[in-house]
Order: C-alpha cells, then structure tokens, then sequence
C-alpha cells in the first residue's frame, strides 16, 4: 500500500502543474484561442489527472475563482443593455428565444440518444458564457467534466466560425484579436471594491439555496451597481489569469479516463449536434438580415451560440452594431442562467439516464 505523499512531494507536483500550465496557456495565446488560458490549464490538468495525479483545487479557492469570473461577466454587460432590448424587444425576444430552443432540442436528442446524461446534454448545450455554464451546472447535478468538454469545444468552433464570416465581409487583418497588455496600471479605488464583490461572492457560498452564489452574486450585484455608477470593476489580467488557471485546474483534476474515453467516444455527435446549432443559428441570422433590416454580420455575431467573451473581441474589431450585438449575448446569458435549471430538470426527468461517474 502506497503511503501519504510528503509536503515536499506534493510541493513538486503542484510545481510542475503550474509550470506546464503556464507553457499551455502561452502556446494557445500565441494562437489565439478563445478562452486559452483556461483551455490550456483545463488540458495539462487532464492529462495529469489521467496518470493518476492525487492533486485537487480547494473548494474554498475555486469559489473565489468563481467569483472572479462573475466579476468579469459582469464588467461585459453594457449599461445600456435593458434601452437596447427595450427599443427593438420583438426582434431580441425572437432571436434569444429561438436559440435557446434549438440548443435545447439539440440537449434533448443528446441526451436521448444517451450521448450524454440528461443535465449534462443541457448545461453543455446551453448558448451562454462557457465558464460561467460550466461551473453554474455543476450546481444543478450535471457532469461539470463533460460540461466543460462540449463548452469548450463549442467555443472554439464558435469562434473560428465567427472569425472566418467576419474575414469574408471585412478587409483582411481587420479582425485581428489585439494583444493584452498583462500589467497595465490598477485604479486601486476600483480594484477595493471589486476585491469586496468577491468576497461578497465567496461568502454567498454559505446560502445553500443559492446555487452558483460565488458566480452569481458578484455578476448580478455587479452588474446593477456598474449600472448605477456606483462601482466601475477592475480586474487586473493577472488576476483573471488566476482565476481561469484556478477554474481549469478544478475541472481538469476531476477526469479520469474513463470521463476521457466516455468524451471521445461520443466525440462525432457532439461536433454533429454543435454544426448543427451553429448552422440553425446562421439560418435565424438570415432571418434578422431579410425582416428586421439588420446587416449580415451584426445578426450573424448576435446570434452566434456562446463564446459571448470572443465574439464581442471581434464585434469590437469590426464595423458591425456592437451595442446590438452585445445585448443579444447578454439578454440570452441572462435568460439561459433563469431559464437553465427548468430546462434541465424537465429533460432529465424525461431521459432517466444518470450521470456518468
């Protein structure tokens, strides 16, 4: 019997994770992945897991981590996302609502055809923030592993889809994703009090009838006091950077490999089911372009299925209605976070099919 491994051991192997990690996350940024910092900390995490590593996120920093990234979504929603939906509320009630369906439906089949569990097919599905989705459906008894799988998968396609339309309208390099400045001045002001949204976020952790408080407090509190002017947030890049290593690090420990043989088995349905909700959300953009006069690009990013944090990159890049396209993202995050839970349960009750250990 092996016995308990020593500080000095387990010093080593945090020492290497976090080496390969930062090597990871610096290769997908030279590749501008979307979501690369947390795509590359997420895989190194995997392949330890997968050799048997004993090494775990505590709860505690993965909540803070959390809290983090609910800041950040927060900061994302413009201000005047509730004038934007009022002035034009038919054509964002169509269109947040006719994704939310086909995602649905395609959750649904997923889960149906036993791809996947009943909540996981759901919350893998669903057309919102990936990170976000991701750690909201572990609350709500999904597989936050295969969760995170589809998202993520979905968000690279997603983005590559999004940037290969945007290059066909636009001259080339005019979406090109700028580069982050990792160190850039803090407005120490700011940063206090989004340091105590945090906590307020963390501490939320203790409402047991609260799932996902850690996320969600911070977002919505954040999001109301940002719109009142009482509070700007400042999340200095380091600090994100932690929180999508810390986030990736939590999800990757917890493979094994049979979650990686379960992934890659059902690998060719999912490709299938995410082409077919990018394809149904092209058909619905066409839709935007032909009755509601909105140009080809703008409805195509608007209704783009998730990856909101990239395709705002390119929005902001491009000549498109960036407010309009912003407040679609936001209004279906916002929609899928209420409406995600219901959704899921109704599913899973008609599927019967239990979570993959």
């Amino acid at each position: 019997m092996v016995g308990p491994e020593s500080p000095q051991t387990r010093a080593l192997r945090w020492a290497g994770l976090v080496a390969l990690s930062a090597l990871g996350m610096w290769v997908l940024s030279l590749l501008q992945l979307p979501a690369g910092p947390l795509l590359g900390a997420m895989g190194v995490a995997v392949l330890l897991a997968t050799r048997g590593t004993s090494l775990a996120v505590p709860r505690q920093v993965f909540q803070v981590a959390q809290a983090v990234v609910g800041c950040m979504v927060a900061r994302a929603i413009p201000a005047t996302v509730l004038g934007d939906i009022a002035k034009d509320w038919p054509i964002f009630l169509a269109g947040i609502f006719s994704v939310i369906a086909t995602s649905a439906l395609l959750g649904w089949l997923l889960a149906r055809a036993q791809v996947l569990p009943g909540t996981t097919a759901v919350w893998g599905s669903s057309p919102g923030a990936a990170a976000a989705m991701t750690v909201i459906a572990e609350s709500y008894g999904a597989d936050i592993r295969l969760v995170a799988f589809m998202q993520y998968l979905r968000v690279v396609i997603v983005a590559v889809c999004a940037t290969i339309v945007a290059r066909i309208w636009l001259p080339e390099g005019a979406t090109s994703v700028p580069q982050p400045d990792w160190f850039p001045p803090i407005a120490w002001g700011p940063f206090a009090g989004t340091l105590l949204l945090i906590l307020l976020g963390t501490l939320a952790s203790r409402i047991r009838r609260l799932p996902s408080g850690p996320l969600l407090v911070p977002l919505f509190l954040g999001s109301f006091l940002q719109d009142l002017g009482v509070l700007r947030i400042e999340l200095p890049p380091m600090l994100l950077l932690a929180a999508y290593a810390f986030i990736g690090w939590s999800i990757g420990l917890r493979f094994n490999r049979a979650v990686v043989r379960h992934a890659a088995r059902a690998l060719p349905r999912v490709l299938l089911a995410i082409l077919s909700l990018i394809a149904l959300c092209g058909v619905l953009a066409a839709l935007l372009v032909v009755f509601a006069g909105v140009d080809p690009l703008t409805a195509y990013l608007a209704t783009s299925p998730g990856g909101a944090d990239s395709v705002a990159i390119i929005a902001a890049n491009s000549p498109v209605d960036l407010a309009f396209v912003m407040a679609m993202q936001t209004a279906r995050f916002i929609v899928v976070m209420l409406t995600g839970p219901s959704i899921a349960r109704f599913i899973a009750n008609r599927t019967g099919v239990a979570r993959p250990r």
